[in-house]
């Protein structure tokens, strides 16, 4: 009995469990600080605050902690267990039931599709974060060369409208804009006429846009560098990648607040809509976000947990990091509309026609509201800095986990100790496959991919991993296991979400995904009619 209690169970101070063929996390504050930094992402800035305000603002929060609940946490706990305990990535835990491994084939096919445009989101990020390098943004006003006819800053000056005879013309002018239905931003044209020079159409290519292949290819050179010695080298990064964006979340918080307009931002964020709660759609989405956030399902909970010392306390972790990512959600919530509000009062309109989602929101919105602000290039600058590192910090766990796969799965002694080259492999191949997501098609790829290769299928593996453990592993066997690593049971409210309600839960979802799987494809094909109408 005393050789089971070390790592995490008290009274043992000798560690006997380091891996010496795979190798350890330094200390298992690298481990919670890079699953923080997997799970905390791009998602949390610009996904849920867009999902909170659309389906019922603070009504959003009670399905979305109740899906937490019984859905992410208790599915957070069993993949962090089922690696810790095998100590074997995505593929090689289905070891305990072969004919699932299929399962981590799918799981390597998801973070393989995720690591590929998700590198493009965080190398379009680096391309700001340059721009920003400036006295002046470059989408501050409307005299450029890519600017139309239709373009309106929000920014009176005479130097962007030179034509006007006086300010009172200009603050009439731009008023009269305003009022539109439709307003096209510099911030808009700056991100689809120069920075992604968009095409007519999904189907035409284009040239491939250098600036942003060359900032995918130094995108990809830090991730490579960031793990070119794995999780030791990996786990020193986090130190910084993970706790650096909630310093600069807490700095535009408080200048965000202290604006005109943001408590207007922040009350339609917040303002609960209670007629939405009935609605099925408003509960899919709080569970498809659970599923996204948490990163359930992609194959890193598994990989990362496998390099875990064999006794750490997985249950504790799970709840820590659960936890810290939906509650970087809420806060991010509050960063970004505090922003919008201050924008919605500036132009005299709703917070509703400000507010975005997606590359919109990180690539149009905000920029537009951080020209608004005093030392502009300042709060780009932070901003997009925060954006690079959030997205790091999934991407450092994408790579490893593919990594992770294809060593385990190969198991040679001479693969193991030239782990590195095949990183870079992985780096180059990411990167080649990346390149077709610069051209000026890129972005209707991008959406198409960041819509389905991250929502049903996600739905479908957790399902399929669930019952393998539960009724095919067998659940007693599972409990037996977790209590030889843990030294305890796992608690009876979780035993009965992974036998019962996580998998109902998550068969809902799977029906009510398989009914709506027509609206990503009609948001590109809505966004192909915009481009191809400018």
């Amino acid at each position: 009995m005393n050789s089971r209690k070390n790592g995490a169970v008290p009274g043992e101070p000798v560690k006997r469990d380091e891996n010496s063929r795979r190798g350890n996390w330094g200390n298992q504050i690298e481990f919670v600080l890079t699953s923080v930094g997997y799970a905390v992402g791009l998602g949390n800035v610009w996904r849920f605050p867009y999902l909170c305000y659309r389906n019922g603002g603070g009504a959003f929060m009670f399905p979305y902690f109740i899906m937490l609940v019984f859905c992410g946490i208790p599915l957070f706990f069993l993949e962090l267990s089922f690696g810790q305990f095998t100590s074997l990535g995505c593929l090689g835990v289905w070891k305990v039931s072969p004919m699932f491994k299929g399962v981590g084939y799918g799981m390597m096919v998801v973070s393989t599709y995720i690591g590929i445009y998700y590198n493009v989101v965080i190398c379009i990020a680096f391309y700001y974060f340059f721009m920003s390098m400036t006295n002046l943004l470059p989408w501050t006003y409307c005299n450029n060369p890519w600017n139309t006819p239709d373009c309106s800053g929000v920014v009176s000056t005479h130097r962007a409208n030179a034509t006007f005879a006086n300010m009172s013309a200009v603050v009439s002018g731009v008023t009269e804009i305003v009022n539109r239905t439709k307003r096209t931003s510099p911030s808009e044209e700056y991100w689809r006429n120069y920075v992604l020079n968009i095409s007519d159409g999904i189907g035409n290519f284009g040239e491939v846009r250098l600036p942003i292949l060359g900032c995918l290819a130094v995108s990809w050179f830090v991730v490579f560098l960031c793990l070119i010695r794995g999780v030791k080298s990996s786990g020193k990064v986090v130190y910084f990648t993970a706790t650096f964006p909630y310093v600069v979340l807490t700095i535009l918080f408080i200048r965000g607040i202290t604006l005109d307009g943001a408590i207007s931002g922040i009350k339609y964020y917040l303002t609960p809509q209670w007629q939405k709660i009935l609605d099925a759609k408003v509960w899919g989405d709080a569970a498809s976000q659970i599923f996204y956030s948490l990163g359930c399902a992609w194959g890193g909970l598994i990989t990362m947990a496998s390099y875990n010392k064999f006794h750490n306390n997985c249950f504790r972790d799970s709840i820590i990091i659960s936890v810290t990512n939906c509650g970087t959600s809420v806060y991010a919530g509050f960063v970004i509309f505090s922003i919008l509000g201050f924008m919605a009062h500036h132009l005299g309109v709703d917070v509703s026609e400000v507010a975005d989602h997606g590359p919109g929101l990180a690539f149009v919105a905000y920029p537009e509201a951080l020209t608004l602000l005093p030392i502009s290039p300042l709060w780009s600058l932070l901003f997009f800095f925060m954006l690079i590192l959030l997205g790091l910090g999934t991407q450092f766990c994408l790579l490893e986990t593919l990594v992770t796969a294809v060593v385990d799965e190969i198991g040679t002694d001479w693969i193991i100790k030239n782990k590195t080259y095949v990183t870079l492999g992985v780096a180059i191949i990411g990167f080649l496959l990346g390149v077709p997501l610069t051209t000026q098609a890129g972005i209707y790829w991008l959406l198409l991919m960041d819509n389905y290769a991250a929502s049903f299928s996600l739905v479908i593996i957790s399902c399929i991993m669930c019952i393998c453990i539960m009724y095919v592993y067998g659940h007693k066997n599972y409990f037996k296991d977790v209590e030889m690593m843990l030294g305890f049971p796992p608690p009876i409210f979780f035993r009965i979400c992974w036998r019962y309600v996580s998998p109902f839960i998550i068969t809902f979802i799977l029906i009510f995904t398989l009914i709506t799987t027509d609206n990503a494809f009609n948001r590109v094909i809505t966004f192909e009619s915009t481009a191809s109408a400018q």
